[in-house]
């Protein structure tokens, strides 16, 4: 079809194609049913062309965008830290220089506080008051003495996962505080606000968010562990808000700096007057004796705040532990005087500072590439400043967002074995080196190790999550189920090397599940079986063929039937009917594969539905016996009874104490109850 497919194709390709003309032209031109027939063809044919050369196209570089989107994810995420890390910086100089200059603004901010103080705090106070008058439960934030109101407005929050709508708010900027408040949709009066939050200036930070069509003028609010995104009326809204609350933040912590200082040389000490002369000498000697046996003149002392600010800075975090480690070490045995007290004062703050750099380190919102061995430095560091609690909480926070996210990121494939291959895969690896971690850092620490067995059952209740939705809820064949389980033991398994054994969780969890499995395989056996019984014939197999015969011979080898020569007769008989033989082959693959599910929970379960399988077929061979007539039919059903009771049963029994460790007493005492006895031919007892 190449040339004349070529011109077709030209044809269907040009711009001014009219298919209606051409369908007349065909119409005229077709001698008749066969030549358009033909042409039908020719049109399919370059269809499925332009089909498959569409699909080549679309999967040509699947594997390239698929990369190149995950590539594109991480560097945002680098991105965003890098933006952070830099807006960090910034304001970390802004203060250093704001300190610089505050000695020489000091004066000019004391005349102007002068001037006229009380009128501006009055009005202040009267408008948040007013305001707060309309906020439900908002009566007592005025408790706190100078606080007053900056900003305020209407904006709307949006979910952080989805980024979707969730309600209108009010936000009301205090110098020190930042109030949120939600709409009331049934307004009381002058009421129309609801207290939501409340945050303390100093406990959030405020990030810009990128304008992303329709998600636009928004800002986030990260306060550890959380955060919280708010989209303003238009961008001019957007940037007053984000530049009111960078410079309240600025003047609050301006304002505490200065108040830390005035506070120190407000109130020299006076030695009590006593009256007992002897008193006197110890009076006035204990305060000099604090005095000069604490040297902090030291130049590394002296410089250690403005050390300690550089080495956050500059993300030296060991470092900065360093330092201070040396410092309690120099105070560790010395007496607590005024001076210390200033000292440890201003180094306190750079500990909150550090502090917080270190939790942002290991929180989610950082980039989880690297494993668990990224998140060692800042687990170390909040370990040495005493934090170990803190530390341990965060660590496994990181880990489970990492962990979940590996298990989304895992491409759900078209064979169920295979996937759970992958995930057993990674979710165990990833647990694996998340405990040879925890073990590394938190050596010292064994108070923690209770921590870790707690996560490590909530991230395997993650996993049985997803392995349940692709294995049990999409309805796969028992074979498959049991596959999987298997795998599933076995990975878990490899935790024992390390002391962990969450074989039983594991099983706690998938028994419910397993169950309902079990059950429903068993309901279709019973079926299919009745099925089969509705047409039985109680005629001997003929299977044509030496090749089927053996065949069937190695089916019934691999189900522990050894004897089954006895039953095959000349040529390609077999002196059994269809119906016992599908019978046996079935319920050794049930027992087989509920074997591989087994759990001492589904003891009962499995016992019951392989006493149920095996009734259903005894009672219909005694049902055949007494209903049968004819003395060659009753003689051939009498065998199939033989063949079931004195082969099959004690093969169930054997295998199923094989692979419980305990005997089945419910298939033995069903196995003697239904022994069958030779009967004449013309009798209608058949079982005892």
């Amino acid at each position: 079809m190449s040339e004349t497919g070529n011109r077709l194709r030209k044809l269907l390709e040009s711009p001014n194609f009219d298919p209606q003309n051409y369908v007349k032209q065909l119409s005229q031109q077709s001698d008749g049913d066969r030549d358009l027939q033909e042409h039908r063809q020719k049109i399919q044919t370059l269809a499925d062309e332009t089909a498959q050369n569409l699909k080549k196209n679309v999967y040509k570089n699947y594997r390239q965008f698929i990369e190149t989107a995950k590539e594109i994810s991480y560097l945002e995420s680098e991105m965003y830290q890098l933006s952070h890390i830099l807006t960090e910086q910034k304001s970390i100089m802004e203060s250093i220089t704001q300190a610089l200059l505050s000695a020489d603004k000091d004066e000019t901010s004391k005349e102007m506080q002068a001037a006229f103080p009380k009128e501006t705090e009055d009005v202040k106070q009267r408008t948040l008051t007013s305001l707060l008058e309309k906020v439900e439960g908002g009566k007592n934030i005025m408790d706190t003495p100078g606080r007053h109101l900056v900003y305020n407005g209407d904006l709307v929050e949006f979910d952080v996962d989805n980024m979707a709508p969730i309600q209108k708010v009010h936000a009301f900027l205090m110098n020190d505080c930042l109030l949120i408040a939600t709409w009331l949709p049934n307004r009381r009066g002058t009421v129309k606000y609801k207290y939501n939050a409340l945050y303390d200036l100093e406990s959030f930070a405020v990030v810009n968010v990128k304008d992303n069509p329709p998600m636009k003028d928004m800002f986030k609010i990260l306060m550890f562990p959380d955060s919280r995104i708010f989209q303003a009326e238009n961008s001019k809204i957007k940037k007053e808000w984000l530049e009111i609350l960078d410079e309240t933040k600025k003047s609050k912590v301006t304002k505490d700096k200065h108040k830390k200082e005035e506070e120190v040389p407000a109130s020299p000490v006076r030695a009590e007057v006593s009256t007992n002369p002897f008193d006197v000498e110890d009076e006035v000697q204990e305060p000099a004796y604090a005095e000069e046996s604490v040297d902090l003149s030291l130049e590394w002392i002296q410089e250690l705040p403005e050390d300690l600010d550089v080495c956050i800075a500059q993300r030296d975090f060991e470092g900065a532990v360093d330092l201070l480690d040396k410092l309690n070490e120099y105070l560790k045995d010395q007496p607590v005087n005024q001076k210390v007290k200033e000292l440890r004062s201003k180094v306190d703050e750079r500990v909150r500072q550090l502090t917080e750099v270190l939790v942002f380190e290991l929180s989610p919102d950082r980039s989880l590439r690297g494993g668990p061995k990224a998140t060692r430095r800042a687990v170390s560091q909040l370990i040495r400043l005493g934090q170990s609690t803190k530390a341990c909480e965060l660590f496994l926070k990181n880990r489970a967002v990492a962990v979940q996210t590996a298990i989304r990121q895992l491409r759900i494939e078209g064979a169920t074995l295979l996937y759970i291959h992958k995930l057993c895969n990674i979710f165990f690896t990833s647990l694996l080196e998340t405990a040879k971690e925890f073990e590394m850092d938190f050596a010292g620490n064994t108070g923690c190790y209770s921590a870790f067995v707690v996560w490590s059952k909530s991230a395997m209740r993650m996993f049985v999550d997803a392995f349940t939705k692709q294995v049990f809820d999409s309805k796969e064949s028992l074979s498959t189920a049991a596959e999987c389980v298997k795998v599933a033991k076995e990975h878990c398994q490899q935790l024992t090397e390390i002391g962990l054994d969450l074989t039983f969780t594991l099983q706690s969890l998938l028994v419910k599940d397993i169950k309902a499995g079990l059950l429903s395989y068993n309901d279709i056996i019973i079926e299919a079986t009745k099925h089969r019984n509705s047409e039985e014939m109680w005629r001997r197999m003929n299977l044509m063929t030496p090749e089927a015969l053996m065949k069937l011979k190695d089916e019934m080898r691999s189900c522990g039937i050894g004897n089954f020569e006895q039953y095959t007769g000349d040529d390609c008989w077999v002196n059994l009917s269809y119906t016992i033989v599908a019978f046996t082959k079935q319920m050794m693959s049930f027992l087989e594969e509920g074997l591989k599910l087994y759990f001492p929970e589904l003891h009962m379960v499995l016992l019951e539905s392989l006493r149920e399988i095996i009734l259903v077929a005894v009672q219909h061979v005694d049902y055949s016996l007494r209903c049968e007539q004819d003395p060659e039919k009753k003689s051939f059903i009498m065998q199939n009874a033989t063949f079931l009771h004195d082969t099959v049963l004690p093969v169930v029994e054997r295998r199923f104490e094989e692979g419980v460790g305990k005997p089945a007493k419910q298939l033995q005492d069903l196995r003697k109850s239904t022994r069958p006895v030779r009967i004449n031919p013309e009798s209608t007892t058949s079982l005892v």
